[in-house]
């Protein structure tokens, strides 16, 4: 006798299971924004999401005059140099060190130690001469010795000391900790404006 296959629809051949769908679950909730914020905000402190950010850091070059280290930013220095000859011109201010030729383009210098009142230190191989460029003023700039070049973040410079003495109050821009020694920051725009003001 043959099988019968008045219903092929439901019909189960041998060695098969049939299917039984299962009864119809609920759709889940939305999930509130609330929550959404959350969990971002969990993941985020947790670093499990977010792309991180490079901090900013910049350049500073970091000299010394005498035994006081100060620092200028790295974009305001074009170049620095062995201390070449200095030539001397009369009638020019205690400040004014001379000129010098730097591949066919004059320079002038100016002696750091006079321009911030801190006594310099003895003539040695380590004395150097930054070329340093501002908006309206370019100058060869005088130093004892050249220490270091380091790139910094903004947060690691602080606000001046309160108790600068002298000139330094009104051309220092701020201070950061370099080899454990505090660090003056300078700034060209400043002490260019106050070499052409007359201090």
């Amino acid at each position: 006798m043959g099988a019968d296959t008045g219903d092929t629809g439901s019909a189960v051949q041998a060695g098969s299971v049939a299917y039984q769908p299962g009864p119809t679950l609920p759709a889940d909730p939305p999930t509130p924004a609330a929550t959404l914020d959350a969990i971002l905000d969990q993941r985020t402190h947790e670093g499990e999401a977010g792309v991180a950010v490079a901090a900013v850091t910049a350049q500073w070059v970091v000299f010394c005059i005498g035994e006081r280290p100060f620092a200028l930013p790295g974009r305001q220095v074009l170049e620095i140099l062995q201390t070449p000859p200095i030539h001397f011109v009369p009638g020019c201010p205690p400040a004014l060190e001379g000129v010098i030729e730097v591949r066919g383009t004059i320079w002038s210098v100016l002696r750091l130690d006079a321009l911030l009142e801190t006594a310099p230190g003895p003539v040695t191989r380590r004395n150097a001469i930054l070329l340093g460029r501002a908006a309206a003023m370019q100058s060869g700039l005088r130093v004892d010795g050249v220490d270091d070049v380091l790139e910094l973040a903004p947060d690691a410079i602080l606000a001046p000391p309160a108790d600068l003495p002298g000139r330094l109050p009104g051309l220092v821009t701020g201070v950061f900790q370099h080899r454990a020694r505090a660090v003056l920051a300078l700034d060209l725009e400043r002490l260019f404006t106050a070499w052409r003001d007359g201090l």
